[in-house]
């Protein structure tokens, strides 16, 4: 078992045999399949091909300068490093070249023209875009720059397709769910059903609860509580869909009992610190419902996990330590309260955040609620097409006339 900052806990499996030498090794994620797929695309230099990825077993591998593609499901899971995927599949094509020149060397030849141009990359000779796409959101590459953001990676999360989820084992249905009776009031029962605990993998209860938030929205509060390994989580969602607009909240942080305000972070807001040189992407810790003070403990303990890929004698991995270490340390002052007049920014493209505005009803003279348009990009990463837009608009229109 072992534990990936940024990310989640895999099982790393290996096998060698002294008897005939045959060696393996393989991966598997230890948690559950992620709510969305993820695309990790990454403009790689020559430094970036000793960054440590996990690829797993649903993820495919793209290299569009190639137009050369793994396909998901054709390799077991690994860890590995960008060179080393590409050492493997250059070894994989290399082991075909003596059966293609004596079946067809033409097409022999246009496949050693392919493994050269594969060499080059390998080398580090020139750059590349390298795309892991993976269906499960379970694959993960390293961000040497951690906990700020790589400038050189995309992390687009999305929602599967029928197609993709039944290549998961899921059952898809397409008939209609049938009606709730009007009797049941959703907002004040507890919903229970049976799941099974991301860390102990052994049968728990979750527990779903919807809430209005005062000056908000209505949100989805879900929470495990395993008595078996002692495991709690939680985890909340908005309960009333996409805003028309995205939402951008500052908040300047003057005394410390501003730490205290309720904060709801959705799973596609970003949190940053500028003071800090901070930057936490859509999609880490998933949605909460705490306190700012809570939500940067959060983060803390994320920051503080086992990391695998920071630890050895290397001077450049002392280095990385280091700046961890003095990064927690300045977290934790904040956290304390020791540390004032910073700015707290959460940024989310769905508009499904909040921060508790103590002076409610009126204005907050520390806090600076924007609402702005989204641009294409972030509504593609929300799944909303400019078709589904339109439509929305006119009906909107259409209502007020």
């Amino acid at each position: 078992m072992t534990k990936i900052p940024f990310f989640h806990e895999v099982v790393v499996m290996s096998f060698e045999c002294s008897h005939c030498g045959n060696r393996n090794n393989e991966i598997q994620s230890a948690g559950p399949v992620q709510s969305q797929g993820a695309r990790i695309e990454l403009k790689v230099t020559n430094n970036d091909l000793n960054r440590q990825m996990v690829k797993a077993e649903s993820a495919s591998v793209k290299i569009p300068e190639l137009d050369f593609e793994i396909p998901a499901f054709s390799q077991k899971g690994a860890l590995s490093t960008i060179e080393g995927i590409l050492e493997r599949a250059i070894s994989s094509l290399e082991q075909g070249q003596p059966l293609r020149k004596a079946v067809d060397s033409e097409q022999a030849d246009k496949v050693g023209a392919f493994i050269k141009k594969l060499k080059t990359f390998r080398n580090g000779d020139a750059p590349f875009t390298f795309v892991l796409d993976d269906i499960s959101g379970n694959s993960f590459v390293e961000n040497p720059h951690a906990p700020n953001k790589d400038e050189a990676m995309t992390i687009t999360r999305y929602d599967r397709t029928a197609e993709q989820n039944r290549a998961l084992g899921f059952e898809v249905t397409d008939e209609p769910e049938e009606s709730a009776s009007e009797e049941f009031n959703f907002n004040e029962e507890v919903l229970e059903f049976p799941t099974d605990c991301p860390d102990c993998r052994l049968p728990t209860t979750t527990n779903m609860k919807a809430v209005d938030i005062p000056f908000f929205k209505q949100v989805i509060l879900m929470s495990i509580n395993c008595s078996n390994c002692g495991n709690r989580s939680n985890e909340v969602k908005s309960g009333a869909g996409i805003e028309d607009k995205g939402k951008r909240i500052e908040l300047l942080l003057t005394d410390p009992t501003d730490l205290n305000r309720d904060v709801l972070k959705a799973d596609t807001c970003t949190l940053k610190i500028p003071e800090l040189d901070f930057e936490l992407q859509s999609g880490s810790l998933g949605g909460r419902f705490t306190t700012l003070e809570g939500l940067l403990v959060n983060v803390k303990e994320s920051l503080e996990g086992q990391n695998p890929f920071g630890s050895g004698d290397a001077p450049s991995l002392q280095q990385d330590s280091n700046a961890m270490k003095k990064f927690i340390e300045r977290l934790n002052e904040v956290i304390q309260g020791k540390v004032v007049n910073i700015h707290l920014i959460l940024d989310d493209p769905a508009g499904n955040s909040y921060l508790q505005n103590v002076y409610a009803p009126e204005d907050d003279p520390n806090m600076i609620i924007e609402h702005y348009e989204r641009t294409s990009e972030q509504n593609d990463e929300l799944g909303i097409s400019e078709e589904l837009i339109a439509d929305e608009k006119a009906k909107k229109e259409e209502v007020k006339r």
